[in-house]
């Protein structure tokens, strides 16, 4: 079976994508499992390299060039240079250019020339600015590939999360919720675990609030009127399934033990866990698209970015992610 071409984006200019995906670029042990192709621009790509003291060596190919490709490359953009944003900041002119990299990736897999998307992080507030009507990459895949059910799921060989909510705000999280929402990410976390682990997973369904509501003391009744049945129906469709578990006691040790996913009701619930247990290791991935997407699991860390500082761990376990996805 020929190695997998995987798009890696290279995320906002200003932060420290470009750093990452050069680290990239230069592992051996990645381009032994797959061939590496950054969606980027190749002058901020070779203007990191020379700020970081950093090897830059991979070969640079237009749209036309996709036939006859074999080793790590740089498919070059030419949408933004150095001289056009200042490293460490964010803006519109590097919003647009991140929203287009995606953009970039998620058709050439539609067209069969990619096995695979990772993503490097974007900025939120520099595409809000450069006119992306999309909150993040999750949004702008489901749009792009006429995805109706999918959610944000973070894996890890410490602990995996999948999220029912993701970017909004506390109060709009109960109206958010739903019985079909809260089935449909269990159902697409059990899909998942199920290609990955080749056998059934055991899977956990948090409550939303605390101790689980406390058989309807706190809350509105959504363990009662939400959760639960949307458990009932899954176990009913022979899911491996427990829930709704108090949110504080529900990622402990003991429990992690025999738990291989978590249905997490919304971001910081799932994110918290992830981030202290998994930070450098952790893979953001878009379950339910008809393509391969992972991530990172970190921002673009404008502070110390183009600075030699940033750590590609996160990136290079979502590409080691996307090989076993594609296979």
């Amino acid at each position: 079976m020929p190695k997998p071409r995987i798009a890696i984006t290279m995320g906002d200019p200003g932060g420290i994508g470009p750093e990452i995906c050069i680290d990239l670029l230069n592992d051996q042990e990645i381009s032994g499992q797959c061939i590496p192709i950054v969606f980027g621009d190749w002058n901020v790509l070779q203007a990191c390299a020379d700020k970081t003291n950093k090897s830059f060596a991979a070969s640079k190919i237009s749209a036309s060039e996709f036939s006859d490709i074999h080793s790590p490359t740089v498919f070059d953009h030419s949408i933004i240079g150095p001289m056009n944003f200042t490293p460490g900041t964010a803006d519109a002119k590097t919003g647009q250019a991140t929203y287009n990299y995606i953009t970039s990736a998620i058709e050439a897999t539609q067209a069969g020339k990619i096995n695979a998307v990772v993503t490097c992080p974007a900025n939120k507030e520099a595409m809000q600015s450069g006119g992306v009507a999309q909150p993040g990459h999750t949004e702008i895949f489901a749009e792009h590939t006429s995805t109706e059910k999918f959610c944000m799921a973070f894996f890890s060989d410490e602990i995996s999360c999948s999220l029912v909510t993701v970017h909004c705000g506390y109060s709009e999280v109960t109206d958010l919720l739903s019985v079909e929402r809260i089935h449909d990410v269990i159902s697409l976390t059990r899909k998942a675990h199920q290609q990955l682990l080749g056998r059934e997973p055991k899977i956990a369904v948090c409550g939303l609030n605390p101790h689980a509501g406390e058989n309807g003391l706190f809350g509105d009744g959504e363990e009662e009127n939400l959760i639960m049945p949307a458990i009932e129906k899954a176990r009913s469709e022979g899911t491996d399934i427990v829930g709704p578990l108090p949110p504080d006691t529900a990622f402990t040790a003991s429990n992690r033990k025999s738990i291989d996913a978590y249905v997490c009701m919304y971001h910081d619930q799932a994110l918290i866990p992830v981030k202290a247990l998994a930070f450098e290791d952790a893979v953001n991935v878009t379950l339910g698209l008809p393509i391969v997407r992972t991530s990172v699991d970190h921002g673009t860390a404008l502070d110390i970015a183009w600075q030699g500082k940033a750590d590609p761990s996160s990136l290079k376990s979502a590409v080691r992610l996307a090989v076993r996805m594609c296979s």
